[in-house]
């Protein structure tokens, strides 16, 4: 006779929703739940950067940028909370004020930290790709460097890694650049 192991039951965004609101944030990967650990100092001030060079892009071109904690609702089993995300000005009327973002933004950012590294590399930048993204960030504080990944149909390239003073080109945002430096400046 086979052994027989209780499987994991798969959790839905609804399931989510219907937790108790005790501060901790959760992903999931196909019905998966993941937990995220807080970020440190320096994890926020990149994304706050970045926040700042997408607010000055968005004054001048139209969009939407949001930091985390945000969810994007690619289904009903795959909900994530990106560091940052980016709406072009074309796509921002996908997004609903009112409601969790069942969309797949134009642009992605994830700042790595020890914990989340793998998974950002790994199925994170699968799931992203899979859904739709067009275009994905890999922020790293410790080597301070910036690696851009363009997506289509369903798979993934390195577009260009940014360090120094190197000006970081966005594939999907025309006009938009900066020096690296400038998303890992400390206070």
């Amino acid at each position: 006779m086979p052994i027989v192991s209780a499987a994991q039951p798969r959790v839905s965004f609804t399931d989510l929703q219907h937790m108790p609101d005790d501060g901790r944030r959760f992903e999931l990967y196909d019905g998966e739940v993941f937990e995220l650990s807080g970020p440190i100092p320096v994890h926020q001030v990149v994304v706050d950067n970045i926040k700042r060079l997408l607010q000055r892009y968005s004054d001048g071109h139209g969009g939407l940028s949001f930091v985390s904690p945000i969810d994007i609702v690619f289904s009903e089993y795959n909900v994530v909370q990106p560091d940052v995300i980016f709406f072009t000005r074309g796509r921002r009327h996908l997004v609903d004020f009112y409601a969790a973002i069942r969309h797949a933004p134009d642009l992605v950012v994830e700042v790595l930290s020890p914990s989340t590294s793998t998974n950002d590399r790994g199925r994170k930048m699968r799931m992203f790709a899979r859904f739709g993204v067009a275009e994905y960030w890999i922020a790293d504080p410790l080597a301070k460097s910036l690696e851009v990944y363009g997506f289509r149909d369903g798979a993934g390239r390195l577009v260009q890694t940014a360090c120094g003073d190197d000006l970081v080109q966005s594939p999907r945002l025309a006009g938009f650049e900066f020096p690296v430096h400038e998303a890992f400046r400390l206070p």
